[in-house]
């Protein structure tokens, strides 16, 4: 059996991964199932996934995104008891719910369109041979109270930048949660190398932006009417973390 150069993310391979990135972790057997290929084409698929470092298989034998996150730190700040991790496909509803929430009570864009993208992917995961997508939580009580994505490109010419979104619920505020949040996504770009992560945000959002700024962020541009808010035109700030300074 021939193995091919470079991941082939087309036909069977491709189902097989967006169902293991949207259900993992997950059985090999159901997954074969569910994309009904034969088993020496599922075990020759799974091969090649895990060869170019997209799937791996946990303890169990299970299936699932190969997202290189670290792992869960707990704290406690002004009476709140919170654990910070990487997202599992069980975070869904409530990633896409605090994005959401937040969302509704300030404007914020770009968070607004990663909410969507979960919402029509049914993943919060992404890894492809163009673009890996990674997610981290804040719970309380097992319950997500606060996410932050970053988003990083796998081409060479692109592959020195990120683009991040965080957020907290409003009663959640004030203990830190943002903060350590924004720590994690901020070290992961760092180490797939990137040199900078940025994000964009509305003017009006001061309160986000002033949080960006207190955690080392510098505003890089602004774009002069880039939105239109509630029939009111809005400049776009976007801001910049640098990781090689």
């Amino acid at each position: 059996m021939s193995v091919p150069d470079e991941v082939d993310l087309s036909g069977d391979r491709k189902r097989l991964y967006r169902f293991v990135e949207r259900h993992g972790p997950v059985e090999p057997s159901v997954v074969a199932e569910t994309v009904g290929v034969d088993p020496e084409s599922f075990q020759h698929h799974v091969s090649i996934l895990e060869r170019d470092d997209l799937l791996t298989e946990d303890r169990e034998g299970r299936l699932r995104p190969r997202l290189q996150s670290g792992e869960a730190e707990e704290f406690s700040e002004a009476g709140v008891s919170y654990t910070v991790r990487p997202a599992r496909p069980a975070d869904f509803s409530g990633v896409v719910g605090v994005i959401r929430a937040v969302t509704e009570e300030r404007t914020y864009i770009t968070a607004e369109t990663v909410a969507e993208e979960f919402d029509y992917e049914e993943t919060l995961f992404r890894r492809t041979p163009t673009e890996c997508r990674v997610v981290f939580v804040a719970t309380v009580a097992e319950e997500v109270v606060g996410w932050a994505h970053v988003e990083a490109q796998e081409q060479a010419k692109l592959r020195g930048t990120a683009e991040g979104t965080v957020g907290v619920l409003e009663g959640y505020r004030r203990h830190g949660i943002g903060s350590h949040l924004l720590q994690r996504s901020v070290a992961w770009a760092a180490s797939r190398g990137c040199r900078k992560v940025y994000d964009s945000i509305p003017a009006t959002n001061g309160a986000a932006i002033d949080f960006l700024e207190r955690n080392g962020w510098r505003i890089e541009a602004v774009r002069e009417d880039h939105y239109e808010i509630d029939g009111e035109l809005v400049d776009e700030v976007m801001l910049a973390r640098r990781l090689d300074e």
